[in-house]
């Protein structure tokens, strides 16, 4: 036996026969998981076209790149650890009693329904703050730091070591010298977007850090798309900060960036700050094993404001798809208007037929994205999604630069959605996310307020301009719409 499996090696025919078996059983093999895992008919027959016509290499992709894998893998990651206790939700509606009737019934339900899509529940009497790009976000939590009295806790996707970043890690610093507690964490991806690297910096100066997911070699490629997106930063367990914004010099417009970024961060008080706290903790816990607790981290916290609001954590974990099925609850309760700002506009079939649905039945919908994107590929795929869109009454406008990088979703100018998510796949379906519903009519309409003076700014996206598009562009956008589950 062994000396015809010594022929074969030695034949060159023989290499093309084993090769071609591999590529069989692996083809076959990753095809069945497919079509027992896939809940996406879309995407389960995107992937087994790939293993059909990319033999091997296709099978390698799926491995790396499969959604399912990365649910699994989300989920395994989190099942060590013991949770924090959560309160059974309430009975009543967690919302503003002089509502009118009719409006607070329909608004009740979405509550209900949001409260139980998240694993934590609605708050009362709640503060925020918008706060537009980075000189006010960053100075503002500089300030924060610098004032803290008792704890730290920071987690960012991107923290670049230099410029702003490198006043951050000061002001970290000096206030571990003074005694506080200080957390930071910084997705492992993250940390590869600048040099030196921020890790390597704090550590230096003392300061506890961890990367998110610093595996390396062949973990770490079967995990590279496991990426932590949140930036949440929690000072004295009291104010909270979250949005979308990175920690970049790029953020800094007034200091004219070579890359200038637009972008919207939040500042938070109120009793939804725990659940700020506690997404954090459960991150950490799981970098490090350390548990963040007590009043160092959760301090009482009292009524500040009169917003009501709910954290929504979403990850490919125990809460996964939290944000698309939110989304979705959110649009089928829409009444008046749906205005959405986002960088990256890669819907799922269902939020595309929510979004038509919205607008067939008489809802003003406006969808505002730029017109240049820093990834190219995710321009040209959204264009292939317009039309359909256009032609059931939505209204899409492109925004001039520089590069926005802002995420709002308010609905009838009464629920706001502020966070980390984007409207495409990897944000709802990959990323580790956190955001917060908000229910309050000035917060409302303070944001609506924002995306008008950016449409203002913007220009509509019409059928005559499609249209114009060269034989040349519409092929490189249907190309690039193949991609949309990866990107």
């Amino acid at each position: 036996m062994f000396d015809d499996l010594e022929g074969v090696i030695k034949d060159p025919g023989g290499w093309a026969l084993v090769l071609a078996l591999i590529s069989l059983v692996s083809a076959v093999s990753t095809g069945v998981h497919v079509l027992l895992k896939k809940r996406d008919a879309r995407s389960a027959a995107y992937w087994l076209v790939i293993v059909t016509f990319v033999p091997l290499l296709g099978s390698v992709f799926y491995l790396l790149f499969g959604i399912n894998l990365i649910r699994r893998q989300g989920r395994k990651l989190r099942q060590a650890l013991p949770g924090v206790p959560m309160t059974e939700p309430g009975l009543f509606c967690p919302l503003p009693t002089d509502l009118d009737p009719l409006m607070r019934e329909g608004d009740c339900h979405l509550a209900q329904t949001l409260d139980r899509i998240s694993r934590f529940h609605f708050t009362i009497g709640n503060a925020v703050r918008v706060l537009h790009n980075g000189d006010e976000a960053l100075p503002a939590m500089i300030e924060a730091i610098e004032g803290a009295k008792v704890s730290v806790t920071l987690a960012s996707y991107i923290f670049e070591a230099t410029g702003i970043g490198g006043e951050f890690v000061m002001a970290l610093d000096r206030a571990v010298k003074r005694g506080v507690a200080v957390r930071v964490m910084v997705d492992d991806a993250g940390t590869r977007y600048g040099w030196p690297p921020v890790t390597r910096e704090l550590r230096r100066m003392g300061v506890p850090v961890r990367r998110f997911m610093p595996n390396r070699f062949i973990k770490r490629l079967l995990t590279l798309n496991l990426r932590n997106h949140r930036k949440v930063m929690v000072v004295d367990g009291r104010v909270g900060f979250t949005g979308g914004m990175n920690i970049r010099e790029g953020n800094m417009l007034s200091r004219k960036p070579g890359h200038p970024v637009q972008d919207l961060h939040f500042e938070v008080r109120g009793p939804v700050v725990e659940q700020l706290q506690q997404v954090f903790a459960e991150d950490w816990e799981f970098c490090c094993g350390e548990v963040l607790e007590g009043e160092v981290f959760y301090p009482r916290l009292e009524a500040v404001g009169a917003i009501s609001a709910l954290g929504l954590p979403d990850g490919p974990d125990a809460d996964v798809e939290v944000m698309p099925t939110a989304l979705f609850a959110t649009l089928n309760a829409a009444r008046r208007s749906v205005r959405i700002l986002t960088p990256y506009f890669l819907p799922s079939p269902t939020l595309m037929g929510a979004l038509n649905l919205c607008a067939l039945r008489g809802v003003e919908v406006t969808i505002i994205t730029p017109a240049k994107n820093n990834i190219a590929l995710v321009s040209w795929a959204a264009r292939t999604l317009y039309p359909e869109l256009m032609e059931r009454g939505c209204r899409i406008f492109e925004s001039p630069g520089p590069f926005d990088h802002s995420k709002i979703f308010v609905v009838d100018e009464v629920w706001s959605f502020v966070g980390s998510t984007n409207w495409d796949p990897r944000s709802l379906r990959l990323n580790f996310e956190f955001n917060i519903a908000c229910y309050d009519s000035e917060l409302g309409a303070r944001l609506t307020r924002e995306v008008e003076v950016k449409r203002a700014q913007s220009v509509e996206v019409t059928v005559a301009m499609l249209e114009g598009m060269t034989f040349g562009e519409r092929l490189r956008n249907g190309v690039a719409r193949l991609f949309i589950p990866l990107l």
